[in-house]
């Protein structure tokens, strides 16, 4: 029985979430093998389309899903829309399926399924539906733009908006804070102790709370 589960490893977040698990094991499912991976941690290389079964027997006690793209990475709408909220939610109702009582997911800040952005609608709907699965505590993280490098092909967009960071985050304000950028490393180390944590019920966890989680 695995005490956490992450999909969503390959990205930036997810590589360091398992970073911050450097003495404890947990299991890693992917679509494609995770080079370099400690040997204390298990990955299990599959087709999407099967997670939800492979997590299901798996029985996680927490399930970590560091799953995101962009629309532009993704190709479409749709093809995001199945990364971003299908897949999550697939991985979501193996856990929930298999018994699993914590869910961490990375989500975004500004989502909400009320957005007239499609990005923000999706992430929103998401978690809405995640909600309603009824996990015993259920932790959202809604970081604003993240810092750090990421594996892949570079993102134009967000490498300028990342040199720009600087200045944007000093002019943030007050209930505007929590659409400063924050790195990459901060918030998997908030996923990191929030793993296991005791408790009910659903959080959201916005730039503030995450850095202090973090730290």
């Amino acid at each position: 029985m695995s005490d956490a589960l992450i999909v969503g490893a390959t990205g930036m977040v997810g590589r360091l979430v398992i970073d911050r698990f450097d003495a404890t094991p947990v299991t890693i499912v992917a679509r494609r093998p995770i080079e370099a991976l400690p040997a204390h941690h298990r990955q299990l290389v599959a087709p999407s389309g099967r997670w939800a079964d492979i997590i299901a027997a798996e029985r996680p006690d927490v399930l970590i899903s560091c799953l995101g793209t962009t629309i532009r990475q993704a190709g479409s709408q749709a093809a995001f829309r199945a990364v971003d909220h299908d897949l999550v939610l697939a991985a979501a109702r193996g856990a929930r399926e298999g018994g699993t009582r914590q869910m961490i997911a990375v989500s975004s800040v500004g989502a909400s399924p009320a957005s007239r952005n499609f990005y923000l609608r999706t992430k929103g709907e998401t978690e809405r539906h995640l909600i309603e699965l009824g996990f015993d505590r259920l932790d959202l993280l809604r970081p604003g733009l993240l810092r750090g490098d990421r594996p892949g092909p570079l993102r134009l967009g967000e490498g300028l908006a990342a040199l720009a960071a600087p200045l944007t985050d000093a002019l943030l304000h007050g209930n505007f804070r929590r659409y400063r950028s924050i790195s990459g490393a901060r918030v998997a180390a908030a996923i990191a102790a929030l793993a296991g944590r005791g408790g009910a019920g659903v959080h959201i966890h916005e730039n503030d709370a995450i850095r202090a989680l973090a730290d």
